[in-house]
């Protein structure tokens, strides 16, 4: 749900204290837990270390992101994969024609 115009994006005022004053390049990972956090233009450069829950991951601040909260760039679980024995299969072809092509690429260097 979207936050209401007259109250303005809510940027936690925890994260605006620890960049005031600092240059994006003699300021490293800035710590926070602060996922809400709506990003501002003045975090623009900046590396910002969101916690998802378990540790921190780094977020580089883009001009593109200016209005996105901090949180959607760190994803709080892990994609592992889809499983059964279908996807198996798929990926035991994928590496054997992973190691045809490297040895054809070998064969081919070793014949020049």
């Amino acid at each position: 749900m979207a936050r209401s115009i007259k109250k303005g994006p809510y940027v936690d005022p925890r994260v605006t204290r620890k960049i005031e004053g600092k240059s994006p390049k003699e300021s490293g990972t800035i710590k926070t837990w602060a996922r809400g956090s709506q990003i501002s233009p003045d975090m623009v450069g900046f590396t910002f270390g969101v916690h998802n829950g378990k540790d921190h991951i780094d977020v580089f601040v883009t001009d593109e992101m200016v209005g996105h909260r901090l949180g959607e760039f760190a994803p709080t679980k892990k994609f592992h994969r889809h499983g059964g024995k279908m996807q198996k299969e798929l990926e035991q072809r994928q590496r054997e024609a992973e190691i045809t092509a490297a040895k054809a690429a070998k064969a081919a260097g070793d014949s020049k």
